[in-house]
């Protein structure tokens, strides 16, 4: 398998804040340490990267890892309080009723799925809120914020209120969005080709992060561009789903 790059957004002597491609897990695999992971691919730079928060393997954008045990200690207590502001881009099936809303529903691991999530009125309490950026005729781009960081939270919450993320394989209406399922009756498939997905992952982007400094307590702040099959998927919406 060919070595992964990773795109670092900032780097310094306490932390890093790199841009996770889709399809890298932010950690080691619990079963499988081989697995592709930006904490063993910024080690072999870096040496010692210690874990402060998580994004899904499918999900691309901001992560962040300290580099002292200070560091550490600092940013992995802003997480637990749940102090930082993470702002997500997530594109999802439908239009919401309103243009602005907050979904406190709690959350909890589902016992007919495991590793799952579902929500139940006994769960852990969650909190998101959404904004509609952009408006298609089939589907909507959404600025996602979270207070909790619940596993699965943004996907298990909107699932909930009937607007999956795009290409979510646990929670959402298609694994994978193709040109032809916009397009429809005007997409014409090149002779002998088959056709690639515009989005095979979860079209979900840990956007922003706004955090206080590890070292100097000043506010910090980082975004991510959207990678290629995003900014693509978007572009052809705007282009055939009006």
């Amino acid at each position: 398998m060919a070595k992964q790059r990773l795109e670092v957004l900032h780097e310094e002597e306490s932390f890093l804040v790199i841009n996770k491609p889709s399809g890298v897990l932010s950690v080691p695999d619990r079963y499988d340490q081989d697995l592709p992971n930006a904490k063993h691919l910024l080690q072999e730079i870096y040496g010692d990267i210690l874990t402060v928060h998580r994004i899904d393997k499918d999900t691309s954008g901001l992560l962040a890892f300290a580099r002292t045990a200070d560091a550490h200690r600092n940013l992995s207590q802003q997480f637990a309080a749940h102090s930082p502001r993470k702002v997500y881009l997530a594109l999802v099936e439908g239009i919401p009723f309103e243009n602005e809303g907050v979904i406190e529903t709690p959350l909890i691991e589902d016992p007919r799925k495991p590793g799952r999530m579902t929500t139940a009125a006994k769960g852990l309490s969650a909190h998101t809120t959404y904004k509609v950026v952009e408006k298609y005729a089939n589907f909507s781009l959404l600025e996602v914020g979270i207070k909790t960081g619940r596993t699965h939270q943004i996907r298990v919450h909107l699932q909930s209120i009937g607007h999956p993320v795009v290409g979510d394989p646990f929670y959402g209406r298609r694994h994978e969005l193709f040109l032809s399922s916009i397009k429809g009756k005007k997409y014409r498939k090149a002779k002998g080709r088959q056709e690639r997905p515009l989005m095979g992952r979860t079209a979900l982007q840990a956007y922003q992060l706004q955090l206080e400094h590890p070292i100097s307590g000043e506010e910090v702040s980082f975004e991510a561009d959207l990678p290629k099959d995003f900014r693509a998927t978007l572009n052809q919406l705007s282009r055939w789903d009006r």
